[in-house]
């Protein structure tokens, strides 16, 4: 018998638009195929993917369209900082 356990794979999509939401907004969400999708879509529109199970076992207990609340921002910070440094870099190479 295999010891290791089947993790299923989850994920979550956020946006951030400033002039229209003080905080990022959850747009997408899901497990398994519907996680797959997620991953696929940001795949094919050159979204970067962050990892980390914990953010999104945190996410996950959000609605579709709810806000981010004030105590996941400084980790939903980070992410976007993980961004920004990958577009900056890219910017740079393509120079």
């Amino acid at each position: 018998m295999n010891d290791k356990k089947y993790v299923r794979k989850e994920a979550i999509a956020l946006t951030y638009n400033p002039e229209n939401n003080n905080s990022p907004t959850v747009i997408a969400k899901g497990k398994g195929k519907i996680a797959d999708n997620i991953l696929e879509k940001a795949a094919q529109n050159d979204i970067p993917v962050y990892e980390d199970k914990n953010l999104v076992e945190l996410l996950g207990n959000l609605d579709l369209n709810e806000s981010i609340p004030e105590e996941l921002y400084e980790a939903v910070a980070e992410v976007f900082a993980f961004i920004y440094r990958l577009d900056r870099n890219y910017q740079t190479k393509t120079k």
